[in-house]
């Protein structure tokens, strides 16, 4: 029956959907760029602190050999604790050395090696000296002395 005129002058901006496409597509290349940014942001972050951790632990190893006598040949420690005991009563002998390839005590006490911390059971009758002497692998030795006294 009767068509309604068509109107063939209607812009191409008229129908949104023509361009919409073109501003979602804005939309996610800049919410894509932003999460980009922030995550090379996060790992460029990440890194570095990663880095300063290991540099940090990196000194405190460096200081912690240093303390345990580093590269030298050293008794670290000797001595008797406690210093003074009763008949039947045991004392703690403790020794530390660093770069030893041998370690022994006089009088005797049980086998030893070389340690950075080693304590021994010991339960003299009498007052008794202990002597530690160490070597290192060219013959070098080192002597150190603790007394445990019984009353």
């Amino acid at each position: 029956m009767f068509d309604p005129p068509k109107d063939t002058d209607q812009s191409d901006w008229a129908n949104p959907l023509r361009y919409s496409w073109l501003l979602v597509a804005v939309v996610l290349v800049y919410i894509g760029g932003t999460f980009l940014l922030r995550w090379r942001e996060n790992r460029n972050f990440d890194q570095e602190m990663e880095r300063k951790a290991a540099t940090k632990k990196a000194e405190e190893d460096r200081r912690i050999v240093e303390l345990m006598g580093g590269n030298r040949f050293e008794i670290l420690a000797f001595y008797a604790a406690p210093a003074a005991i009763r008949v039947g009563e045991a004392a703690q002998l403790c020794y530390g050395v660093s770069n030893a390839a041998s370690v022994r005590l006089d009088p005797p006490v049980e086998s030893l090696w070389p340690s950075y911390n080693r304590c021994l059971k010991v339960s003299p009758r009498k007052d008794t000296t202990y002597t530690l002497t160490a070597e290192d692998g060219q013959g070098h030795t080192k002597t150190a002395t603790a007394v445990v006294r019984v009353r």
